[in-house]
């Protein structure tokens, strides 16, 4: 594994203190994530399922808001593109969102399509079951048009755009031919948290953030082993033509693919991992606030890790301070 003696302490504490100067859009698939919490005490008569007495209930920006709250709690500054439902649900997410001074105006409202539900019923801090409410469609080729609009219209505001890619019909061949042209433009980074399903489409950006089951999916071959790890990597850098590909591997850190056969493997800092629930959107919103504030691929993929670190030792969708990844980073030294 690489080394953290190997990274420079001023360079990365710099790149975080331009984390507050960078200006991220986020286009993806919006969801609002609810928690159920209680406590398992007998199996039902009914069925032999736990029954679960609830005690309070608690909801979140889910989705690419999740990727959202990660980028303000880590002081950036965020636009948000989507889409919600012309439902209860969609006005809420937009209120959580306007409360976090992110600029809404690049989510659209779509009559037809509910707002995104993803409920977790968790008791003793373990998730029992989950149950989504939700329309796997795609988008309208209007509402599409839409979103390109807004985001040409704010693309000289920009640092770096990310993908947060759930596979709910908001990525479309249409929507990454338009980004790919606005990003060569304005030469700014694009990022993506990627879905299977979608990732042919993601030909020509700059960092692509599988896990490691979803890479291993995607190009065929099972993880089993480091030789089956570099042959998938390699694969998927150059079938993309990315600059990088960073495939997160849980307790096992990450492994960072970049051009030239260069090959990083970073340890993960996690003690104890209780729940991955939105490490995902913690990886991406770090990298990318890393690359846009200034430092190279490898040395934002370090403080990716590190967030990782942070968010996998919590229960439920978790987020980053800015203030908490600087206290850990500084530890590492």
């Amino acid at each position: 594994m690489e080394s953290w003696k190997n990274i420079d302490k001023s360079y990365l504490n710099k790149g975080i203190d331009n984390f507050r100067k960078s200006m991220i859009l986020v286009v993806g698939d919006i969801m609002l994530d609810r928690f159920i919490w209680g406590n398992v005490s007998r199996i039902s008569p009914e069925a032999p399922v736990p029954v679960v007495e609830v005690e309070h209930e608690t909801a979140m920006l889910g989705g690419a808001t999740n990727v959202v709250n990660n980028l303000v709690s880590l002081g950036g500054n965020v636009v948000m593109c989507g889409v919600v439902g012309d439902d209860p649900t969609g006005t809420e997410i937009i209120s959580r969102l306007d409360e976090l001074n992110v600029d809404t105006g690049g989510i659209a409202i779509e009559l037809d399509r509910p707002t995104s539900v993803k409920t977790r019923i968790i008791a003793h801090d373990q998730q029992v079951v989950r149950y989504d409410r939700e329309k796997k469609i795609p988008l309208k080729p209007k509402t599409t048009k839409g979103i390109l609009d807004f985001i040409h219209e704010k693309k000289g505001h920009l640092s770096a755009i990310i993908v947060s890619d759930y596979g709910k019909g908001v990525i479309s061949r249409q929507l990454m031919d338009g980004l790919k042209t606005i990003a060569s433009d304005c030469d700014f980074p694009v990022t993506v948290d990627p879905n299977v399903k979608n990732f042919p489409l993601y030909k020509d950006v700059t960092v692509i953030t599988p896990n490691h089951n979803q890479a291993g999916e995607i190009a065929g071959l099972e993880i089993i082993n480091e030789q089956d790890l570099q042959k998938v990597g390699k694969k998927l850098l150059n079938n993309k033509k990315c600059k990088a590909l960073l495939i997160t591997r849980g307790k096992d850190g990450m492994t960072l693919f970049e051009q030239e056969n260069r090959v990083t493997h970073i340890k993960s800092i996690a003690r104890k991992v209780y729940d991955v629930t939105g490490a995902g959107d913690t990886v991406i919103a770090t990298l990318t606030l890393g690359i846009a504030g200034g430092l190279d691929i490898k040395s934002a993929s370090y403080l990716s890790n590190l967030a990782a670190g942070i968010v996998v030792g919590e229960v439920g969708t978790s987020t980053v301070k800015i203030d908490s990844l600087k206290e850990l980073f500084n530890s590492h030294f």
